[in-house]
């Protein structure tokens, strides 16, 4: 792959991005930013701008493009807000949302994946990356603005749930092997309220509140 890879992120992010309806011009100056072939296996590199999911190793996967725009932008951030990544995989979806939040926390299950995207991160002042298990959540630095949640969860944790701030939004997916539902959860006060987004195919979330 050519070291200028501009022209490639700019018609990834026009043709699966913004021709799906995200909008949110922070959200699409990250994409245009972010070099996503640097987030994947360098066998891979040559697809980094297609519009798939990605193996990375340890049964785990980097999110199809629009999937991390799409989750991204239903958090609703306006530049000023701590969000939780739970899930860090290879890094780059904490480095989109390094773009679009003040202070980013990511964690991973796997301790070689968190390695490397320690890394891969290091130049991001505004991420801290922790290991550890995700399904209940980062309470060292809640609560948080948004919880973002890349592994599907057979429900919403509710001690995940409970590091949002009032007005907080969580996204995750819900749902077994395979297929599941794509889920908002937004926090008033002490209740919490769902929506249901779209159908979406998530490797699963390990942990006390995820998957055995």
């Amino acid at each position: 792959m050519n070291n200028d890879t501009s022209l490639e992120r700019h018609q990834m992010t026009v043709r699966q991005i913004q021709a799906r309806g995200i909008r949110n011009p922070r959200l699409i100056q990250a994409f245009e930013s972010v070099p996503r072939h640097l987030f994947v296996p360098e066998e891979l590199r040559h697809l980094a701008y297609e519009d798939n999911a990605l193996p990375v190793g340890s049964d785990q996967t980097i999110s199809q493009p629009y999937m991390v725009a799409l989750m991204t932008d239903l958090l609703n951030l306006e530049g000023d807000e701590r969000v939780l990544e739970i899930g860090t995989g290879t890094g780059y979806q904490a480095a989109i949302l390094s773009h679009v939040a003040k202070e980013v926390h990511t964690i991973e299950f796997i301790d070689a994946l968190a390695a490397d995207a320690r890394l891969r991160l290091k130049d991001y002042k505004n991420i801290e990356c922790h290991v550890g298990d995700g399904s209940i959540g980062w309470p060292e630095a809640a609560p948080y603005d948004g919880i973002l949640v890349t592994a599907a969860a057979p429900r919403a944790p509710k001690a995940v749930l409970d590091q949002l701030k009032v007005g907080g939004k969580l996204v995750l997916p819900v749902g077994g092997e395979g297929y599941q539902m794509l889920e908002v959860w937004t926090r008033s006060g002490d209740r919490f309220e769902r929506r249901v987004e779209i159908g979406v195919a998530f490797v699963l979330l390990r942990g006390k509140y995820g998957w055995t």
